[in-house]
Order: structure tokens, then C-alpha cells, then sequence
């Protein structure tokens, strides 16, 4: 891994070497009037292929960063996938491995429940955004792992802040989850965020204009491709130092990050935010 080692140390120093979304981030820290003093990693190698001279590997990269804004520190984390070749122990090729976070269940959603009845209920904020730091880079092996896994994530954090389920077994209808079934607005992005925005009974967010109105707890949606199809959620654990979100989420783990996305592989100039608060 010593070849791995002088490329990331060339992308941290040379700006020459320095991959695209390395440069959206120093670029998205400069427009915060913060710094980036810190940065360290460490790889985790889990798949190798060798052929003839050619040796092909797949690792997990844990990258931590430490960013000051005025007098405020925080520390920023996330893993990302790898995979690298290498002949006679240098680097041919190196390249990020997306996980795509595109929706693939029916995204159709039934938002109200016939003859449901009313429930409300007081979101703990503070019990959500422990949980989403405790499970941030772990899975709660209380629930199923999805290989895209973001939305399942943020909707088991709104679950410990208190949000009732309802809906089941129609996997269309409500939000809920079950252990061996669930409804797509648990699991898939698109279908939470129109979920969010479209009930009225139980968990519902209210949509607000400007991410500096959100809360810890509260969630953001995107959609990447400004396409309408909604790709991703995150939720709220933290405030910067000008008071603007810092979120948790799955599938690329990631904490403590800017809630712009701007330095991810799958950010694009097209990008589309919707802001909820959760519980109103």
C-alpha cells in the first residue's frame, strides 16, 4: 500500500494532483471563510485481483477532516470506495467507486391512509441525532443493511427521535418497517421526500425555504441531476459556525458534513435541495 500511501499524500499537497471534488471542497471551505488544518486517513483493502503483471485492488478509505471556522472546530468524516491498479507496484489507474442513489423500488406513494386516525407527537430531536452519531458508521443490526442504505438510515434516526409508523403492510401506503418488509417511503429517497412534504398525520416534515432554518434532526433531500428524481437524504446533527447545516448519512457514511454535498461524485451543477423540519 506504499504506492497508495504517495498518492494521497500527493493529493493533500500538490495541487496539480489534487481530484476534482478534493478542489470543490477546499473551494466550498474558502466560500465559509474556513480552513481545512487537518486531514488524516487510513485505507482498509478488502477485494484484490491479480493478473499477470496487473494487480488490481478495492479499499475503503476512512478520511477524517479537521476544519476551523472563526473560533469554531469541528471534525468532518467520511468513508469512501476505491478501486486501484497497479503493474510492477505502480499506479495505473485509481478511480472512486460510486454507489449509485438512485431509487430502484416504485417510488409511487398513497400519503394518506384511509380512515386513519390522527396521531401526533413530540420529535425528540436530542434521542435522533444521538442515534444517527451512534449508527453514522455502523449498522443497527436491528434493522436491514440496504446496498444503498441512506434513506433507511435517516428514517431509523427519526424512529428514536419518536415518529410513529403507520401504513403496514402496504408497502406504498405510510411509513413503517416491519424486519422483513417495509414501505418505500422508509427505504427510498424519492418516495420519503414526497412523503415528507405530503402528510398530514404522524411523521411529516414542514418545508421551509433557507437550510439555515433547519434544526439538528430536521432532513434534507436532493436530487442530484435536477432531474426530479430524488436521490439522497441526509439528517441535521450539527450547526457550523455561521449557523448553517452539518448532516450525518449512509451509503458513502459521512459525518459532520457540509450540507451542500459540493465535494461528493455524485454532486452536479444541476442540484436540487428541499429543507424539512420534522415534526411540524
Amino acid at each position: 500500500m506504499d504506492s497508495l500511501k504517495g498518492y494521497w499524500l500527493a493529493v493533500f499537497t500538490n495541487e496539480s494532483e489534487q481530484p476534482e471534488w478534493w478542489r470543490r471542497k477546499l473551494a466550498l471551505w474558502e466560500r465559509e471563510k474556513a480552513s481545512i488544518v487537518k486531514v488524516s486517513g487510513r485505507g482498509e483493502r478488502f477485494r484484490v485481483f491479480r493478473f499477470d503483471d496487473k494487480t488490481s485492488q478495492e479499499y475503503l478509505l476512512h478520511l477524517s477532516f479537521l476544519i476551523k471556522q472563526a473560533e469554531h472546530y469541528h471534525l468532518e468524516e467520511q468513508q469512501l470506495f476505491y478501486r486501484v491498479e497497479l503493474k510492477n507496484g505502480k499506479i495505473i489507474k485509481h478511480e472512486e467507486v460510486p454507489r449509485r442513489q438512485r431509487a430502484k423500488d416504485n417510488p409511487n406513494l398513497i400519503l394518506e391512509d384511509s380512515g386513519g386516525t390522527r396521531q401526533d407527537f413530540v420529535y425528540d430531536r436530542r434521542e435522533a441525532v444521538r442515534y444517527a452519531e451512534r449508527w453514522w458508521n455502523s449498522y443497527n443490526p436491528d434493522f436491514r443493511e440496504f446496498e444503498v442504505d441512506c434513506t433507511n438510515y435517516v428514517s431509523q434516526c427519526m424512529l428514536a427521535g419518536g415518529a410513529p409508523m403507520r401504513g403496514a403492510p402496504v408497502r406504498e401506503r405510510g411509513w413503517w418497517y416491519t424486519g422483513d418488509n417495509w414501505s418505500f417511503s422508509w427505504a427510498v429517497a424519492h418516495s420519503l421526500r414526497w412523503y415528507l412534504s405530503g402528510s398530514t398525520s404522524g411523521l411529516k416534515g414542514k418545508e421551509v425555504a433557507s437550510p439555515e432554518e433547519l434544526l439538528p434532526g430536521d432532513v434534507i433531500c436532493y436530487d442530484f441531476e435536477g432531474d426530479g428524481r430524488w436521490d439522497h437524504n441526509t439528517i441535521v446533527v450539527n450547526k457550523d459556525a455561521n449557523g448553517m447545516p452539518l448532516v450525518n448519512a449512509h451509503t458513502n457514511n459521512s459525518r459532520n458534513r457540509y450540507w451542500t454535498y459540493e465535494d461528493s461524485a455524485a454532486w452536479t451543477p444541476n442540484i436540487q435541495y428541499k429543507f424539512f423540519r420534522i415534526g411540524e
